[in-house]
């Protein structure tokens, strides 16, 4: 038992030693396998099986090979076979499915597929029919004959009666081209289901432009060559059914009546029509030939009388003035009135018949006169008038010339009275004889150079107000010359042939008088001299044309405007530039020109030792004696020193001069200069402040004890401390 059991397990232990080699052995070799001998390639899915998920039972051929064989459902190979969603197809998945994945399709073989189009193409399985597609019940291969795309379109139009634009929208399917007539939509009422072209008819309720939009001989038959002249509208007679019979609509029509009312194509004229021209219109209306709606008399052919006897046109009437047959004499074909009378010969007794009853005669608003017709008016025309005989007036002037029934007064008419004989004739209005008493102004309104005489061309340029000058009895010579009314310059008058101008002796100057004159004289004159030229002054003024220097001027060759303005003489303004040095008080003598003034300091020296000829202040004097010990820091005026206001200065210790302690002795503290011991020094030995001051140590004064060289004090410090 012991050496069974040890066999069994040692066997069992060698067969599963063997099994597991023999599994390694299989994947290797699997892994190493070419599959693809056999013509089926192991990839996608089938890459990574283990060889007994296809070979069962180790039974390595008769495997299936077709891809149901395995995916059938079944379980024999635990794989999964068509789902129950599946579309109808034939059993060979591949023609779809990949080895790779059954849920992405690269491709759907329509050869392969069993069911109809739509069992899929019903926006669940596949896309269906989008919004815009053409409504339809039909399966997609009526239309759609290729599989691989939806736009290669083979459409069967039997059974189509209407709504064609729905898909012939030019989007869809091809639509009405730019060359297409403008119609309406509805395609079906003029073409045919097979062909565009030709239109099986042309349903005219479908056309939306007018007739002459395709009727223009182009595109459709347009008006022949003998059509009587006509608008494009052809339906005002022609229906879209034929062109014949035609309903006539004259509306259009304005010429070429007889083309067609001949008396063959259409109605021409009666028997009993006068004699006539062709020109229907120039009397006929388009809508009917009865009653005419004019008489154009110029398509008449034959006499007026011929027509006006009384019977076929309105004759003479039975108060017509006695006269011939010619109503052309006096009549013309506008109107019976107003009539052209020919008055030839006719010289007077017009009144015999225009006397209101026979013919026109004076109307209502006639001016008073005889019956002489003839003597104001023509014998071709009533008016105007070719002239008006005032010996036949029998009222007054101004109950005609009122300026209603004649020429009144104008605008512009001098203020006068109504009796126009006063002044005028009745040949004409001038010239007229006026009666000048009582005028005092408004001359221009009448001697404006229309209505009576005028200025002349010589006249100088003023305004109109004559009477500031003239007469009212004569023009020449003027009684005196306005000049607030005279325009021009002076000069265009005062230039010595017109009017006085300047005499020989004047003075140079331009021509503008009102410069220096006023209008009422010559004289006195004011001078403008803005326009005289500098360093000219002595040309007028040198005492004998101008005012010159007088008798106690001051003497000097210098022209006045040097020291002079224009205005007034004083105050003067001297340019002392040219003035000797040291003469000023040959002026400022206190007579020719300003002098030294009463508090002025006393001394003999020229002005310009202090003063700049510019200014009397400030002064500019300069210190130069010796004895000057300088300026003083206390800004002292002249008279802290002159006391007296004059040049020798009065020291107050005249023992001391010129030295400080001429003024300054009070000033001197003695005790602030010790010599030696108690000795100090004196104002006499430190009367300059400048010498030094030592301190000596004994009264032999060799040895100095405190060195003090100097100047202690100078003019220049505010104080001695």
């Amino acid at each position: 038992m012991m050496r069974t059991a040890t066999t069994f397990y040692g066997a069992l232990k060698s067969g599963l030693l063997v099994l597991a080699l023999a599994c390694f052995t299989s994947y290797v070799h699997a892994a190493s396998y070419d599959h693809n001998i056999h013509g089926f390639s192991l990839d996608g899915g089938h890459e990574l099986l283990a060889c007994e998920s296809c070979h069962k039972n180790g039974q390595f051929q008769g495997t299936p090979a077709q891809c149901y064989q395995c995916h059938d459902g079944s379980g024999l190979f635990a794989e999964q076979g068509l789902p129950s969603n599946h579309i109808q197809s034939s059993t060979f998945c591949e023609s779809c499915h990949t080895t790779f994945t059954w849920q992405t399709l690269l491709q759907v073989d329509h050869a392969e597929v069993v069911g109809s189009c739509n069992s899929c193409h019903n926006d669940s399985f596949a896309s269906g029919l989008p919004a815009n597609h053409i409504p339809t019940t039909a399966q997609c291969d009526t239309c759609h004959v290729e599989t691989n795309v939806w736009t290669l379109v083979d459409f069967s139009h039997d059974g189509i009666v209407s709504g064609c634009n729905q898909c012939h929208d030019g989007v869809t399917a091809v639509g009405k081209g730019v060359m297409h007539i403008t119609t309406t939509n509805v395609c079906e009422d003029c073409h045919s289901v097979d062909f565009w072209e030709p239109a099986v008819t042309v349903d005219h309720t479908q056309v939306l432009g007018s007739c002459s939009s395709c009727h223009n001989g182009s595109i459709a038959t347009g008006k022949n060559a003998n059509h009587i002249p006509s608008g494009d509208n052809c339906e005002d007679c022609h229906t879209t059914d034929a062109w014949v019979p035609a309903t006539f609509d004259h509306a259009g029509i304005t010429s070429g009546c007889n083309q067609c009312h001949d008396g063959v194509t259409a109605t021409g004229k009666g028997m009993m029509h006068i004699t006539t021209t062709n020109v229907c219109e120039d009397c006929h209306s388009v809508d009917f030939w009865e009653p005419a709606v004019t008489v154009d008399h110029l398509q008449v052919l034959g006499s007026c009388n011929s027509c006006h006897n009384g019977s076929i046109a309105t004759g003479k009437n039975a108060n017509h003035i006695p006269s011939g047959d010619n109503c052309e004499d006096c009549h013309t074909t506008d109107a019976w009135v107003p009539a052209t009378f020919d008055h030839a010969g006719i010289t007077s007794g017009c009144n015999q018949c225009h006397d209101g009853v026979t013919a026109t005669g004076r109307g209502v608003n006639h001016i008073t006169t005889t019956d002489v017709c003839e003597d104001c008016h023509s014998v071709d025309f009533w008016e105007p008038v070719v002239t008006v005989d005032h010996t036949q007036v029998l009222g007054s002037c101004s109950s005609c010339h009122n300026g209603s029934i004649a020429t009144g007064k104008h605008a512009g008419h001098i203020p006068s009275g109504d009796n126009c004989e006063d002044c005028h004739t009745t040949d004409a209005w001038t010239p007229a004889t006026f009666d000048h008493a009582g005028i005092t102004s408004g001359c221009n309104q009448c001697h404006d150079g229309v209505t009576a005489t005028g200025k002349h061309s010589g006249h100088i340029t003023t305004t109109d107000v004559c009477e500031d000058c003239h007469s009212v009895d004569f023009w020449d010579p003027a009684v005196t010359v306005d000049h607030t009314q005279v325009l021009g310059s002076c000069v265009s008058c005062h230039n010595g042939s017109i009017a006085t101008g300047k005499h020989a002796t004047h003075i140079p100057s331009g021509d503008n008088c009102d410069d220096c004159h006023t209008t009422d004289a010559w004289t006195p004159a004011v001078f403008d001299h803005a326009g005289v030229t500098p360093g000219t002054c002595s040309s007028c003024h040198n005492g004998s044309i101008a005012t010159g220097k007088h008798a106690a001027h001051l003497p000097t060759n210098a022209e006045c405007d040097l020291c002079h303005s224009t205005l007034a003489w004083v105050p003067a303004t001297f340019d002392h530039a040219d003035v000797a040095a040291g003469t000023c008080s040959s002026c400022h003598d206190g007579v020719t020109a300003t002098g030294k003034n009463s508090g002025h300091f006393q001394t003999n020296q020229e002005c310009d030792v202090c003063h700049t000829r510019d200014f009397w202040t400030p002064d500019i004097f300069t210190h130069s004696s010796a004895n000057y010990p300088g300026d003083h820091a206390a800004n002292l005026d002249c008279t802290d020193c002159h006391t007296s206001n004059a040049e020798v200065v009065p020291w107050p210790f005249p023992a001391y001069q010129p030295d400080c302690a001429g003024c300054h002795a009070n000033d001197y503290e003695p005790d602030e200069h010790t010599k030696f011991d108690n000795v100090d020094y004196t104002v006499d030995e430190l009367r300059d402040c400048a010498s030094a001051c030592h301190e000596y140590t004994d009264s032999s004064l060799t040895t100095i004890e405190e060195f003090r060289p100097g100047p202690e004090h100078t003019v220049n410090q505010n104080s001695f401390d």
